[in-house]
């Protein structure tokens, strides 16, 4: 089998190629300007989005408001999170190849930032919104006080739950997560998952760990290390592998993926196979009873009170949530893009109010938090604001995108949920983390 070259290899070839783009310049010449319509006019871009978040409905908004404002035309092409990091790194030095617009995961932003492979958005930034944009995500992009990375959305993951199947089993909405695990357990059947949860989806079995004290890591001083091996993240691991063998019936080989999937009744009739998930906030629109196929073929679904309900996922003690991986995404131009002009042009339309209500309306948290209302007042708007004001970001070191870049947490966890000896995994792989987490 031939391997590809690993994660922190690549990011660090791309601070060298990039090396020279630091201090501003991104070969198109404009990084220290602000718009320039006339510019912009005509020029054909590209935006990468990330998965699936993006609704079809922004899409296609984005590519209308831009063929507007420009006459030239936006494609947007879609890349899958699993090589995301691989391609960025490959294809942002590269002009002829690089997307003029990015989507990046928020934790990824000072990896790319620091190496100089974002333009400068600082003469822009008050125009874009200013300290109205989401703090914690701006920073995460800025470099010496000047931003390269905006925020693009936030979210959070709470619980969707089938009612119809609770309260067939005589269940009511746990108040603590040992409340949670035991009632989840009490729902899988040779058919269906009481929660499902793949093996290797870290980013949702993190909030075992986080709930009991653990963490991924810790800093002391100037340096961090794998905290894997803490008794707290032990105690978090053993729930999250007593879950996965008693509640969950999804392959201990998958990552974070598309449970809704699991909790809709099939348009053919067939029952559920999952009774609960953990998803983000704006997958409310993709659960519900089945109406019929969109004109691309997509189904379409409505969500009925009666057989679905959320709530957010509860803490270890009364009263107290869970904390919850911090979903969300910046969004950069790449210095090395020929069309500085139009890709300001781009985020000009991403931050505008039209777009702001539009991702709130599609339960995504704006970037301006003056549009945190347009998420609305109720239950999705409700349980993701409780599980975001709870949730909690993966260390801010510096060598983390190399961590998720060589997918050690998704071996880690896989390995846990195959049944293997947790402490025995914890020590090895906190050595491996501990190789690259310091950049």
């Amino acid at each position: 089998m031939k391997r590809k070259l690993g994660a922190l290899a690549l990011v660090s070839a791309a601070a060298v190629v990039l090396a020279g783009c630091a201090s501003g310049d991104t070969g198109g010449g404009e990084a220290a300007t602000g718009f320039d319509a006339d510019a912009a006019q005509n020029q054909d871009i590209t935006f990468w989005v990330m998965g699936g978040d993006t609704p079809e409905e922004a899409r296609e908004y984005l590519v209308t408001a831009y063929e507007e404002a420009t006459g030239g035309k936006l494609s947007i092409e879609q890349q899958d999170w699993g090589d995301a990091l691989t391609k960025l790194t490959n294809q942002l030095p590269d002009s002829k190849n690089t997307p003029d617009v990015t989507e990046i995961g928020n934790t990824w932003s000072p990896t790319f930032t620091t190496a100089g492979a974002f333009s400068d958005l600082s003469p822009i930034y008050e125009d874009l919104g200013g300290d109205k944009l989401l703090e914690s995500f701006v920073e995460v992009g800025e470099v010496d006080g000047k931003q390269y990375a905006l925020p693009y959305y936030f979210g959070s993951r709470y619980i969707t739950y089938r009612k119809d199947i609770w309260d067939a089993a005589g269940l009511e909405v746990p108040t603590t997560l040992a409340e949670f695990n035991d009632s989840v357990k009490q729902l899988k059947t040779a058919d269906q998952a009481g929660f499902y949860i793949g093996g290797q989806d870290w980013r949702n079995g993190v909030s075992w760990i986080f709930a009991n004290g653990g963490e991924l890591a810790t800093k002391d001083g100037d340096k961090w290390s794998s905290a894997l091996s803490d008794p707290k993240t032990i105690e978090g691991l053993e729930q999250f592998q007593d879950l996965f063998e008693n509640a969950s019936n999804a392959p201990a080989t998958e990552q974070d993926s598309t449970p809704w999937v699991n909790i809709n009744d099939d348009k053919t009739g067939a029952p559920p196979s999952a009774a609960t998930i953990i998803a983000p906030g704006w997958a409310h629109w993709s659960i519900g009873d089945y109406t019929g196929d969109n004109e691309e073929g997509a189904e379409v679904r409505e969500w009925n009170d009666a057989t679905f309900g959320v709530f957010p996922l509860p803490g270890a003690e009364e009263g107290t949530f869970a904390p919850v991986f911090a979903g969300g995404s910046n969004i950069a131009i790449s210095a090395k893009s020929e069309n500085q002009a139009g890709a300001k042009e781009l985020l000009r339309i991403i931050f505008s109010d039209e777009y702001q209500t539009l991702l709130g309306k599609n339960g995504l948290g704006p970037a301006n938090t003056d549009f945190v209302d347009t998420l609305g007042d109720d239950q999705f708007a409700n349980a993701l604001v409780d599980s975001a004001l709870n949730s909690k970001l993966t260390p801010a070191a510096p060598g983390w995108a190399a961590v998720e870049g060589q997918k050690i947490l998704e071996e880690f966890f896989g390995k846990v949920a195959e049944g293997g000896d947790i402490p025995a995994l914890a020590e090895e792989y906190d050595a491996k983390v501990d190789k690259i987490i310091n950049g």
